[in-house]
């Protein structure tokens, strides 16, 4: 009888656990559906960001400047590589709003399967379902790339992980040569297993990607675009270090916050990144621990966070990257939880996922969030926990994933 009872009350768990599965996984679609819904109902100019990564392609194909405003065609500027060209094609050819539905849901997608592929528990996957849904609805309101960008960089993690250097590099080299802070990817070259092919197939990638797109333009266009492309990279930076004194909608970053909480606006970003980047590399020192999953899932925490945090290219949709982070880093937390734990992930909810959206009354999000660049302090302190866990961590205490 009582092994009867016990054996009913672990059906009902199991029952509990999937439905909670299936929930999570129709909340994550739905969300985006709804996003992409009420932006498209908005008319044209709501969806200025996916015309302006469709005109990448059409002005590839066209050979025309990347980098030039088309005020007849969208609103705002491209700052995309040539290389993009390739990932928006498939939605670029077909209609306007159908391409932009199919692309903000295959950016939903690209991320859903991400998560799905980390070797963690079904469990933890839920969790980070949860944390990242509303912050990935905000993205696709934005009908953004950052989702299918956090998705590129798992996936590099996940394939290298696998020992399959070959198509982990390949997201590593799409993600360079679209959106430059992709480099950060490279770190996953310390846990590769075979690190001549891992080389060797980045340079090989590399390559590819580059010359791809010469088969609907030419090679003098794609080179030169390069070219352009560097300097916009620049300038687009300088633009967005300016807008913070009018506390713009960009430069949501540690930097960012220096310059608008201080009125520090001749601050240089490269003195704190580089003592970031000596805080973030050095840990890797540790040989022991460089093939340890939970050593490695903090390192992808770390990138993930890294990108958005220090650029001066962050806004409010970019941030689906740095909560992917965030969340894979309380997955990865002891139970039962610190207070200090918890009291974080509250944090992360109130001034990074919730600021942007109307739960947050307009005086603080405009007047404080936004004003200060505070949607980047949640993930700069769990940047930090990360830091010192890295180089605090020791073979014994990594806990099990």
């Amino acid at each position: 009888m009582i092994f009867s009872l016990q054996e009913i009350l672990f059906k009902r768990v199991r029952i509990y656990a999937a439905l909670e599965v299936e929930l999570v996984y129709i909340v994550w679609f739905a969300l985006a559906l709804v996003a992409l819904v009420s932006e498209m109902a908005r008319g044209i100019h709501s969806i200025d960001n996916f015309l302006v990564f469709r005109g990448v392609f059409t002005h590839v194909w066209q050979e025309k400047n990347l980098f030039n405003f088309y005020p007849e065609e969208y609103d705002s500027f491209n700052n995309y590589g040539p290389a993009f060209s390739l990932i928006i094609a498939p939605f670029a050819i077909l209609p306007v709003f159908v391409g932009c539905f199919l692309w903000g849901m295959a950016n939903a997608a690209s991320l859903f399967a991400a998560i799905r592929m980390l070797p963690i528990k079904q469990e933890q996957q839920v969790i980070i379902f949860w944390i990242c849904c509303i912050e990935m609805m905000t993205s696709i309101h934005s009908v953004q790339f950052n989702p299918m960008l956090t998705a590129f960089f798992i996936f590099a993690f996940v394939y290298t992980h696998r020992g399959k250097d070959w198509i982990a590099t390949l997201f590593i080299a799409a993600a360079i040569l679209t959106k430059l802070y992709g480099v950060a990817g490279l770190v996953f070259f310390f846990f590769s297993k075979n690190k001549m092919q891992f080389v060797l197939s980045f340079i090989g990638w590399i390559i590819a990607l580059i010359v791809l797109p010469m088969a609907f333009s030419s090679a003098d266009y794609i080179i030169k675009t390069y070219g352009e492309w560097y300097f916009q990279i620049i300038k687009r930076n300088q633009q967005n270090i300016d807008n913070s004194v009018n506390a713009g909608l960009q430069d949501i970053s540690v930097p960012g916050m220096v310059r608008r909480i201080f009125k520090y606006y001749d601050f240089s970003d490269l003195k704190l990144v580089a003592v970031a980047g000596i805080l973030f590399m050095l840990p890797l020192v540790k040989n022991k621990l460089l093939y340890l999953v939970s050593f490695q899932l903090r390192y992808l925490a770390l990138v993930l966070i890294s990108i958005v945090i220090f650029s001066s290219a962050a806004e409010s949709p970019t941030f689906i990257i740095a909560v992917s982070g965030a969340a894979i880093w309380f997955i990865l937390q002891k139970k039962p939880y610190h207070f200090w734990v918890k009291a974080l992930l509250v944090l992360l909810f109130l001034l990074t996922i919730l600021s942007p959206t109307d739960l947050i009354p307009f005086y603080i999000r405009e007047r404080f969030v936004r004003a200060y660049s505070l949607k980047a302090l949640p993930c700069l302190l769990i940047w930090c926990c990360l830091v010192y866990e890295v180089w605090q961590t020791k073979l014994s205490k990594l806990k099990p994933v």
